[in-house]
């Protein structure tokens, strides 16, 4: 099963606060891996102790998709596979925003507009649930933001262009994908 595309997303199991502040990113620790795959039309969270497996089907991917994923995710997640994600090519839908608008947005906020439908919750909550031991519901809810993040580029294949929100006025921004194909995702880190 080569070549698949996955959509992944992560919750962790401490804070920045925990761990000295964001220049200490990679001593956040992940608590769930929430993934798409293409080739397999499944979606599954990963708990650490299946992390290995998770790590074959990265490595099977020639696409990752995902959101803050580059900057966030991705550092994270290097310490427990024996590959380098970053050499997956990867497409980051807020980096590509950003790129593109010249500022950030949100997921719910970017759903919303986009979608019908916003987030269930925000990271804090999914540390919390950790915590709590509530397993099913981490991973439910990081399956949500897989689900968004997978419905968005979808739109972003099909229509060419997500709504963006503007601040403070009622008008919405089209924000133009039509020069994005699988081909042109920016590609994998030469780290």
């Amino acid at each position: 099963m080569a070549h698949d595309k996955i959509v992944f997303d992560i919750e962790t199991k401490n804070t920045f606060e925990d761990v000295g502040g964001q220049a200490n990113i990679t001593k956040l620790e992940a608590s769930v891996i929430g993934v798409y795959s293409y080739n397999r039309d499944q979606y599954r969270a990963f708990e650490e102790r299946e992390f290995p497996e998770l790590g074959e089907w990265l490595q099977q991917a020639h696409l990752l998709v995902g959101f803050y994923s580059k900057k966030f995710d991705v550092p994270v997640m290097e310490k427990y596979f024996s590959f380098k994600l970053a050499a997956i090519r990867h497409f980051d839908m807020l980096e590509e925003i950003e790129k593109r608008l010249g500022r950030r947005i949100g997921l719910g906020v970017l759903a919303e507009a986009n979608l019908g439908e916003g987030k269930s919750g925000h990271g804090l909550e999914a540390i919390d649930l950790w915590r709590n031991g509530e397993l099913e519901k981490l991973k439910s809810y990081c399956l949500q933001d897989v689900k968004i993040t997978r419905d968005l580029y979808e739109r972003i294949l099909t229509q060419k262009y997500l709504w963006i929100p503007e601040r403070n006025v009622p008008q919405m921004t089209k924000l133009d994908f039509s020069d994005y194909t699988e081909s042109k995702a920016p590609q994998a880190a030469l780290l």
